[in-house]
């Protein structure tokens, strides 16, 4: 009996360890096979990542983060920074008007997106691109609606939120300055009208920035001789979400001769006149505020269905002609600083009241 117990110990012993003995020779190849196949599949993401786009890019790294590598952040998206290139170092800027926000990084050639993957989520995101350019790497994100850019940073990554204006302020208006650029818009003795219409609204931005209210967010479409085009101005009223949507201009008669006619009058959408709070009684608002504050003529609220930034305003709008640059008196004030002052704070006081009034 013993002798056959021993004699199965011994087959079980051999056994075990030829199987061992297999096992330890073939586990190498295992390895090497493992590493081999790691290395297929690193190859086969970089060939597919040259048939992306950065966008896609940027879905494909987020969608194949190994959370074991303990990459974790909260802010929508992260940013690698190449070697010796500081947070201090990338610019960051935030085009409200064409929605789109530029990143240059220094020192990031044709390769950074490869060798920096980009990871996040892509809300509000309706285009990513990237350029190497001689000294530069630059991302430009282009965004389906106006946002604030909330950044920060440590020494390897800037992470970015983007966040729409309703979620950092509680009311948002764009005020927008008549013509500008190549298109001056009326012009006479050698004045042009974009030039006045801008001259209001800066006024008009001064006095918001020293008021300082934060629970109010205000948005330009423009603060310099540039020209936006119709579709950006209007856009921007609508991807803010703006509350209300102010635009500035100054009028002339039809001949544009010299004439007696004179005085304020705001334009409104006369197609959404039945609305309770909208763009008819906001005209109103302004045109009180407008003639109480210069002691201009009123020449009332007028209709303005047919053009183009109120009938496609998808908020409260209100086109105020200040004056005529055709009357010559009138024409005097509209040129001085401080009548133009006074204009300002009319807007001011007139988007404040309409605040006030439940809008």
């Amino acid at each position: 009996m013993e002798e056959k117990v021993i004699k199965a110990a011994t087959v079980i012993v051999t056994a075990i360890s030829i199987i061992v003995a297999g096992t330890l020779l073939f586990f190498p190849q295992l390895h090497i096979r493992a590493e081999e196949n790691r290395e297929l599949r690193a190859q086969e993401a970089i060939e597919r990542k040259e048939n992306m786009d950065a966008l896609e890019m940027l879905q494909y790294n987020t969608a194949n983060v190994d959370s074991q590598d303990g990459i974790s952040f909260d802010q929508q998206l992260r940013i690698a920074l190449p070697e010796n290139v500081t947070p201090e170092d990338v610019s960051v800027e935030n085009d409200y008007l064409t929605q789109t926000i530029t990143i240059k990084i220094p020192g990031a050639d044709e390769n950074y997106l490869y060798n920096y993957p980009m990871i996040g989520k892509s809300y509000h995101i309706d285009n990513l691109t990237y350029e190497s350019e001689s000294e530069y790497g630059v991302i430009e994100i282009s965004l389906d609606s106006v946002v604030e850019l909330q950044k920060t940073s440590d020494e390897h990554y800037i992470y970015m939120d983007f966040l729409t204006p309703h979620e950092v302020y509680d009311k948002v208006v764009v005020i927008d300055a008549g013509h500008g650029g190549n298109a001056p818009g009326a012009t006479k003795q050698g004045i042009n009208e974009k030039d006045i219409d801008l001259a209001i609204v800066l006024k008009v931005k001064e006095l918001f920035d020293e008021a300082g209210d934060e629970s109010v967010g205000v948005y330009y479409t423009r603060t310099d001789d540039s020209n936006p085009s119709l579709e950006q101005r209007v856009d921007m009223a609508n991807k803010a979400g703006a509350d209300l949507f102010i635009s500035v201009h100054n009028n002339s008669t039809k001949s544009g001769r010299m004439s007696s006619i004179n005085g304020t009058a705001v334009m409104y959408d006369e197609e959404k006149a039945s609305e309770e709070k909208g763009s008819m009684q906001l005209a109103q608002i302004c045109l009180e505020e407008m003639t109480s504050a210069l002691g201009s003529t009123n020449k009332g609220i007028v209709k303005g269905h047919e053009i183009y930034i109120i009938r496609t305003a998808e908020m409260p709008v209100a086109l105020i002609e200040v004056g005529f640059m055709t009357n010559q008196d009138e024409l005097n004030e509209l040129n001085d600083d401080a009548y133009q002052k006074e204009a300002a704070q009319a807007i001011y006081n007139a988007i404040y009241r309409a605040f006030q009034e439940g809008y």
